[in-house]
């Protein structure tokens, strides 16, 4: 079912009861009450000047790569549309690319390389949208959204105002944002913009990428190349989200002080950990569940991935409430052998 705004605004199909499972990448069964398609600012100002939309609590959508859903959604559920790409601005120092909260990430990647315009090479294959990526500081071998990031917009959800907002601002930590604080649910990502740096440099201190220039003998590799190896990498030990529903890595990497990290490789020598500049340790979770006999287990139709412990994944007909259960099995599981608590990177509604 559809039904539009008042004449008085431009038309904005409003979708009842739709179903959610083709918009999150685990698959999982839900229908949201309303649905509306964002494509713009505007459109998001619309909807909070409906007499009736604009009352609805809301949650914000966007690629569902984050998500995990385990009900129905009474609130009015946004899904960020928002097109286009373009190159801002170029200097000696830098390209600044612009990119609407809704193109697909990894699209994203590969055109700035098609264009000219390296730096986002590490983060290729992340699945969800751009918009998400700030949401979670993405990251991977090596890179972190923030290290790329130059600002973006968002429409506030109360006011209807678009607000501007730089790095600091948005308080980016490891695999967090403001919007997953105190912006939570409070307002739009509209679109985004990155700064790559001039001149490039190559980010290679990660292990598998190590690997790679040795197996190859490139310890020169151009920014294609790393695309391409991070992209064999990441096939290589992540299932297809459009083949197998899931969210990628579902646990953080947990970070421990230098004593902790000593106390747990006195009980576990072979633990995978990794230094910090703050001269803490962050910790392999997927050895860590590996370790505790979780690889290729399952609870119902909710699975732990059988090549890489980190990924749960869904082997059919899984619903929300089978994940939740095996992540917290996963979770005491961990801990009881470890002291560690891990925590999940996807939002559980």
């Amino acid at each position: 079912m559809h039904e539009s705004l008042p004449a008085s605004a431009s038309p904005l199909p409003v979708e009842h009861d739709a179903p959610l499972r083709q918009h999150n990448s685990f698959g999982l069964p839900a229908t949201a009450r309303r649905l509306v398609r964002i494509g713009s600012d505007a459109d998001v100002r619309r909807v909070l000047a409906h007499p009736e939309l604009g009352r609805m609590p809301k949650f914000v959508l966007g690629g569902g790569s984050n998500v995990i859903l385990t009900r129905d959604m009474p609130e009015l559920v946004l899904k960020v549309e928002v097109p286009g790409r373009r190159l801002v601005a170029q200097t000696d120092a830098a390209w600044i690319v612009e990119a609407g909260a809704g193109e697909n990430w990894h699209a994203l990647v590969a055109w700035t390389l098609e264009q000219g315009w390296p730096g986002l090479e590490n983060l290729a294959l992340i699945p969800g949208t751009v918009g998400a990526a700030p949401v979670q500081n993405i990251g991977a071998y090596g890179l972190e959204l923030a290290d790329r990031f130059e600002s973006l917009d968002t429409v506030d959800l109360v006011t209807g105002r678009t607000v501007t907002l730089n790095a600091l601002q948005c308080k980016f930590a490891y695999r967090h944002s403001l919007f997953k604080g105190a912006l939570a649910g409070k307002s739009v990502i509209t679109r985004v913009r990155f700064r790559l740096p001039r001149p490039w440099r190559p980010v290679l201190g990660y292990l598998d990428l190590e690997r790679r220039m040795a197996e190859t003998g490139n310890h020169h590799p151009d920014a294609a190349t790393i695309f391409e190896w991070v992209c064999a990498i990441r096939r290589a030990k992540l299932p297809d989200p459009a083949l197998i529903g899931n969210v990628g890595s579902f646990f953080k990497n947990p970070l421990v002080t230098a004593e902790q990290c000593r106390d747990i490789i006195t009980r576990d020598p072979h633990i995978v950990h990794y230094p910090m500049p703050d001269g803490g340790y962050k910790l392999a979770a997927g050895w860590m569940i590996d370790a505790c006999g979780w690889k290729g287990k399952a609870i119902g139709q909710a699975g732990v991935y059988d090549r890489q412990a980190l990924v749960l994944v869904n082997r059919g007909g899984a619903i929300g409430s089978e994940v939740v259960t095996l992540a917290r099995a996963i979770q005491e599981s961990v801990y009881g052998r470890f002291g560690i608590r891990l925590e999940p990177e996807p939002v559980i509604v």
